[in-house]
C-alpha cells in the first residue's frame, strides 16, 4: 500500500503555479507580432494570443519556450500517476464514469461559458466598433468552438478511457507496469533513455509530417497535431510508476532522483539549450528549412521534454517533502484553477494593455490578479456548491451499470 506523497502533493501545487505563470507572460512575449487581423478571419491566432500587449520583453519567450516543451507533458505524468490505484479501487466501469463526471462534466461546461468570456477581449482588442451582439455573431460564426486551455481536458480523458480498457481486458497488466517501475527505480538512466526513445517513436513523425506548431481543431477538440501520442506515452509512463507505489522507487523522497537532482538540472539545461538552438535554425518558417535540421530539431524535442519534466519532478522530491497550508490549499485547488483562471488572466492582460506600465509590472500584476482570483473562486466554489457536487456525484455513481 503506497503513502502519500507529499512532494508530489506540493508539486501539484508549484504546477498550477508555473500554469499560471505561463499564460500571465503570453501577452508579453517578444516573438509574437501585432495581431491586425479580424477576429472572425483566419488564422485566428487570438486563440493562442488573445491580448498582445505593445510592451514585451524577450526573457518571457525564453520562459514560455521551456515551459511549452515541458508543462504539459508533465501534467499528463501526474494525471497517469493516480490512475493505477484508482483504477484497483474502483473497477474499470466506475472509474470511467468517474472520470466522465470530473472532467467530462467540467469541459462541457467550460467551453460553454468560460471559453466565451476568457476570449471576449481578444474580440475587442481586434474589432473597431465592437458590441455584445457582434461578439456572438463573430463567436458562433467561427468554423470551430474555441476551447482555450481546457483542450488539456478531452485529451486527458481520452487517455483514462485507454487506461480503463487496458485494465478491463487484463487487470494483471498493473503486475508488470509494477514491475516495470520496480526496475525504473533501479535504473534512473535506463529509465530515461527509454521514455526518451518511446516519446521519439510517438512524437517525431507526426512533427515531421505536421510541423511542431501546426494545431486542428474539430468543434470544441482541439490539438497540436505533433504531440497527442507523444502526451499518451507521459500519460502511461505517470501510469506504470503508479502501479508500483507513490511513494518508493522513482518517487521515493531519497530516491535516486532526488539524490541526483543536480544532475537532472543539468540534463534539463542542456536539453532544452540543445532544442532551443535547432529549432532557432527551423524559424521562422518551418517548410523552408533543412531536412536534417528539422530532423535534429524534432529529436532533441522528447530530450528536452524528459530532461525538463524529470528535474522539476527530482527538485521537488528532494526539497519539497514538508507540508504547508498554502501548498496543501493550492494542490487542492489546483484542478479548479485550471479550469477558471484563463478569464482572469486574459482580462488583465486586456485592461493593462494601455496603462504604459513597465513590461515586468504588468506581468506581475497578472500573475498575482489570476493567482489570487482563482484561488479565491476555487475556494468559495467548493464551499458553497462542494456538498451538493459530492452529492450528486454519489447519486450518479450508484446507478446501476
Amino acid at each position: 500500500m503506497s503513502k502519500p506523497n507529499v512532494a508530489l502533493s506540493n508539486l501539484r501545487a508549484v504546477v498550477i503555479i508555473i500554469v499560471l505563470a505561463f499564460h500571465s507572460a503570453l501577452a508579453y512575449i517578444a516573438s509574437v507580432p501585432a495581431q491586425t487581423s479580424p477576429f472572425g478571419e483566419a488564422p485566428f491566432t487570438w486563440q493562442a494570443f488573445p491580448v498582445v500587449d505593445p510592451q514585451r520583453w524577450m526573457g518571457f519567450d525564453i520562459f514560455c519556450a521551456w515551459q511549452d516543451v515541458s508543462l504539459m507533458s508533465l501534467m499528463f505524468f501526474l494525471s497517469g500517476l493516480l490512475a493505477a490505484g484508482s483504477l484497483r479501487r474502483k473497477g474499470a466501469w466506475t472509474y470511467v464514469s468517474d472520470r466522465l463526471w470530473r472532467i467530462g462534466v467540467p469541459f462541457v461546461a467550460a467551453i460553454i461559458f468560460l471559453s466565451p468570456l476568457a476570449f471576449y477581449p481578444a474580440y475587442l482588442a481586434r474589432t473597431a466598433q465592437p458590441s455584445f451582439s457582434g461578439f456572438w455573431h463573430q463567436w458562433f460564426s467561427l468554423p470551430f468552438w474555441p476551447s482555450g486551455p481546457e483542450w488539456f481536458l478531452w485529451q486527458l480523458l481520452v487517455a483514462n478511457g485507454i487506461a480503463a480498457v487496458v485494465f478491463a481486458v487484463a487487470p494483471r497488466v498493473l503486475e508488470a507496469f509494477g514491475r516495470l517501475a520496480a526496475w525504473a527505480g533501479e535504473h534512473p538512466v535506463r529509465f530515461y533513455g527509454l521514455l526518451v526513445g518511446v516519446s521519439v517513436i510517438a512524437y517525431v513523425p507526426l512533427a515531421l509530417i505536421y510541423s511542431p506548431w501546426n494545431w486542428s481543431s474539430f468543434g470544441p477538440f482541439s490539438m497540436q497535431l505533433s504531440r497527442p501520442a507523444h502526451y499518451l506515452v507521459y500519460f502511461f509512463t505517470g501510469f506504470v510508476l503508479g502501479s508500483y507505489a507513490l511513494d518508493r522507487g522513482l518517487l521515493a523522497s531519497d530516491g535516486p532522483l532526488a539524490r541526483h537532482w543536480l544532475a537532472w538540472w543539468g540534463a534539463a539545461v542542456a536539453g532544452f539549450a540543445l532544442w532551443a538552438g535547432l529549432t532557432a535554425l527551423t524559424r521562422p518558417e518551418w517548410a523552408a528549412a533543412n531536412p536534417l535540421i528539422q530532423l535534429a530539431s524534432t529529436l532533441a524535442f522528447p530530450i528536452a521534454c524528459a530532461g525538463g519534466g524529470i528535474f522539476l519532478l527530482a527538485v521537488c522530491l528532494r526539497f519539497s517533502v514538508r507540508r504547508y497550508w498554502v501548498l496543501d490549499s493550492l494542490s487542492a485547488n489546483a484542478y479548479s484553477m485550471y479550469l477558471i483562471h484563463y478569464v482572469f488572466v486574459v482580462w488583465l492582460q486586456y485592461a493593462l494593455v494601455g496603462t504604459g506600465l513597465y513590461t515586468f509590472v504588468k506581468y506581475a500584476i497578472v500573475l498575482t490578479g489570476a493567482l489570487v482570483m482563482s484561488w479565491a473562486s476555487s475556494v468559495a466554489f467548493e464551499r458553497v456548491f462542494g456538498a451538493q457536487l459530492v452529492a450528486v456525484r454519489r447519486a450518479v455513481s450508484t446507478v446501476p451499470h
